[in-house]
């Protein structure tokens, strides 16, 4: 069976250079390697995903439902799973995902104060996503905390992925929402088991191969 390690942390925490150095690190290492994106901006299944991101279902994410955000999401996702890469689950390959499911647990589980409620979302989403939609339980979660400080000096000179273009979307545009998912996302990682990576330190981040190195020798135990 196929390993799925899945690179999550907020934005601009460096998970899309982390999955690139994790992909090259393990085919060097002779191992076959999948690398998975989500959302899949390449693909139809993300269209709701944009018009989300866009502000067409509101310019404050916080009042955006997060049951119906979720799901556009997790649609975009099971697209993915079934058209591209599901088969590979029953091969030995390795499958690394920059984002997953859990991003749906740090993004819109912020958006409960109350911590029950919070909790039963978090349960809603993995019933949806890996047991009504079938999607893979990941081997691994890495989760890469880098601080809100330091995070906004990387994402100050970032291109939008939609757009390719200095705009940001609603959920890069509303700093509080940003803290809201970095504080969720540090209490979903208490609860949930996923492996935390300190990636800065106050409010600097660290070097990106130091991070690597330790995401390395994490991954021991799975290989």
């Amino acid at each position: 069976m196929a390993k799925l390690i899945v690179i999550e942390g907020g934005d601009a925490s460096g998970k899309e250079t982390q999955t690139a150095l994790l992909c090259d690190r393990l085919r060097r290492d002779g191992k076959t390697v999948e690398r998975i994106t989500f959302p899949d901006y390449e693909s139809p299944s993300s269209a709701l995903v944009k018009m989300y991101l866009g502000g067409e279902f509101g310019s404050d994410p916080g009042k955006v439902n997060p049951y119906a955000a979720s799901l556009f999401y997790a649609v975009d996702r099971f697209a993915s799973h079934a058209a591209k890469w599901g088969a590979l689950m029953e091969t030995d390959a390795v499958i690394v995902a920059d984002r997953y499911v859990t991003s749906n647990i740090i993004y819109q589980a912020a958006k409960f104060e109350d911590e029950a409620e919070k909790r039963d979302f978090i349960r809603w989403v993995e019933d949806i996503e890996y047991n009504r939609l079938g999607l893979p339980r990941p081997d691994e979660v890495l989760f890469l905390n880098m601080e809100p400080e330091a995070a906004a000096k990387l994402m100050a000179a970032r291109k939008n992925k939609i757009t390719d273009g200095d705009e940001k979307d609603i959920h890069e545009r509303d700093a509080e929402y940003l803290k809201k998912a970095y504080d969720n996302a540090c209490f979903a990682a208490r609860i949930s088991g996923w492996t935390e990576i300190k990636c800065s330190e106050n409010g600097m981040a660290r070097a990106i191969n130091d991070i690597h190195e330790n995401i390395i020798e994490i991954l021991k135990r799975v290989f």
